[in-house]
C-alpha cells in the first residue's frame, strides 16, 4: 500500500527480499535502495545506472552512511556519531538513521540539516518513550524498551551482547496475549542465550489470555531452550515485575525492561530508592565529630601569646620561662 501510493520516490530495504519484491508495483518516479551492504550487487548496478541509494560504507575509521544520486557520492555522517545508534551497536537504529537521512534527502532537505538531526536526536524518553531509554544513575544500569516480536527481540539482543556488562543481565519480559504460543516459542529461543535472569510478566491487558497463562508459556519455552528453572521468576503484574528487576539488581548489573505502560515503567525506575544510594547518602549525613578550638587543647600550664606572627604558646616552666 505504501510504495503504491509513493508519487515520487519509493525507499526500499534492499536487504530484506520481500521489500525488493516491492519493486515491481511502485508507480513513483523513482526507486531508492538501502543497504548496510557495501557490496550489494542489485545496489550497485542501481548506482551505476544513475539510481538513488543510501549505503553503510565500512572504512579504517567506522561505518559511513552515504547516499549515492544521480552519479554523486554524498557522505553524510559516520554512524557511530549518532546518539541513539550507541556508538554503533544499535544496528538497527543505524538503519533507521539510514532510512531517516535518505526519506529527507528525498524531500529536498539540504545535508547540513540532516546531519544535525542525526546527531541531536537521542533515545531519551523525552524523545522517544519506550525506545532504548537508558537511566544509569542507579549502581546499574536500566534499559528500557517496547520490545514486542522476535524482530524486536531480535535487535534488542545484539545490542546488550555488545554492551559492556559486568555483571549479570536482567531481563523482565513480556509477549502480548494476541501473540500465537509459537511466537512466545520463538522469542523464548531467541533471548535464552543472552540473558543471565529472566523474570516474565504479562501486559496489562491479557489480551484474552488467562492471569499468568504468558509467563507460564514464556518460562516453559525458556526451559526448554536451555535456561535453567532458578534463573526464571513469574511475577505477572507488570508492576510488581518491575520492581522484583530492580531490587534484585546490583553493582554492575544490566537490567532491561519490556515495559508495556511504559510511562508507569519509566517513572518506576527514575523513582526507584536503590539501597546502595541510601546507605551512602546515610553515610554522608552522620554528624562528623567536632575538632575542639585550640584553646580547649591547650592545658592549664600553657600560655596563649599573641604577636604579629599569630598565636604562639609559652609553656608555664616557672620565672625563667619563655
Amino acid at each position: 500500500m505504501v510504495v503504491e501510493s509513493a508519487t515520487e520516490t519509493a525507499v526500499l530495504n534492499a536487504d530484506d527480499i520481500h521489500c525488493l519484491r516491492m519493486a515491481d508495483y511502485v508507480t513513483a518516479k523513482a526507486i531508492c535502495y538501502a543497504t548496510m551492504n557495501s557490496e550489494h550487487a542489485l545496489v550497485k548496478q542501481h548506482i551505476r545506472a544513475g539510481g538513488r541509494a543510501v549505503v553503510l560504507e565500512r572504512g579504517m575509521n567506522g561505518d559511513m552512511i552515504t547516499i549515492y544520486n544521480n552519479g554523486t557520492h554524498l557522505p553524510v555522517l559516520w554512524s557511530h556519531l549518532i546518539p541513539a545508534t550507541f556508538e554503533g551497536k544499535a544496528a538497527y537504529n543505524v538503519q533507521n538513521a539510514m532510512f531517516a537521512a535518505v526519506m529527507a534527502f528525498s524531500f529536498g532537505v539540504d545535508l547540513d540539516n540532516i546531519r544535525h538531526g542525526l546527531r541531536t536526536f537521542d533515545t531519551s524518553f523525552f524523545q522517544v518513550p519506550g525506545r532504548t531509554n537508558v537511566f544509569d544513575e542507579h549502581a546499574f544500569k536500566v534499559m528500557l524498551d517496547y520490545a514486542h516480536n522476535p524482530a524486536a527481540f531480535t535487535a534488542l539482543s545484539g545490542l546488550v551482547d555488545q554492551l559492556e556488562v559486568h555483571g549479570k543481565r536482567i531481563f523482565v519480559l513480556s509477549v502480548p496475549g494476541d501473540r500465537r504460543d509459537e511466537d512466545v516459542a520463538t522469542a523464548a529461543k531467541i533471548l535464552a542465550s543472552h540473558f543471565d535472569v529472566f523474570i516474565c510478566k504479562a501486559d496489562d491487558n491479557r489480551r484474552g489470555r488467562g492471569h499468568d497463562e504468558i509467563p507460564r508459556l514464556m518460562k516453559a519455552a525458556l526451559m526448554e531452550n536451555g535456561v535453567d528453572a532458578s534463573a526464571i521468576h513469574i511475577v505477572p503484574n507488570e508492576p510488581d515485575a518491575v520492581e522484583f528487576g530492580l531490587k534484585m539488581a546490583a553493582e554492575g548489573d544490566l537490567l532491561v525492561v519490556n515495559g508495556d505502560d511504559t510511562v508507569r515503567c519509566w517513572k518506576q525506575i527514575i523513582y526507584f530508592k536503590d539501597p546502595n544510594k541510601v546507605e551512602q547518602a546515610a553515610a554522608a549525613t552522620k554528624p562528623r565529630p567536632v575538632v575542639a578550638g585550640m584553646e580547649d587543647l591547650i592545658s592549664d600550664a600553657d600560655t596563649i601569646v599573641r604577636d604579629e606572627r599569630g598565636v604562639r604558646l609559652a609553656r608555664d616552666r616557672g620565672e625563667g620561662g619563655d
